[in-house]
């Protein structure tokens, strides 16, 4: 049954690329500038902070792949890839701490 879920997952990221079949931007993902065009002002907190990150692969390209369309499509495939992988490993990781927590929390009822 697992499986089937891998492969929706795997479709979704192959097909991730249609994104860039659609005009403007994606919700979300505007810079100070974009922000200042469209809404008139950059918010304060966006202002300080907006430096703070810097992505690993901007505007989902990949650089050493050059600037063609396919470094493009490489990129939204990774990163889709690479973010499921995160989140399955987070939740993964607090499943265990959870199960742990309940593990110790029946083993001390035990020894009471």
């Amino acid at each position: 049954m697992y499986k089937h879920y891998w492969l929706g997952l795997v479709v979704l990221a192959l097909i991730s690329p249609l994104g860039l079949l659609a005009d403007g931007t994606a919700w979300g993902e505007w810079d100070g500038d974009k922000l200042k065009e469209t809404l008139g002002f950059v918010p304060q907190g966006m202002e300080q902070m907006g430096d703070l990150w810097q992505a690993l692969f901007p505007d989902y390209s990949m650089k050493f792949l050059g600037d063609s369309t396919f470094s493009q499509y490489v990129g939204y495939i990774f990163s889709a890839i690479i973010g499921a992988v995160i989140i399955y490993a987070v939740i993964l990781l607090i499943g265990k701490l959870l199960l742990q927590q309940k593990h110790n929390s029946i083993c001390q009822n035990k020894q009471s």
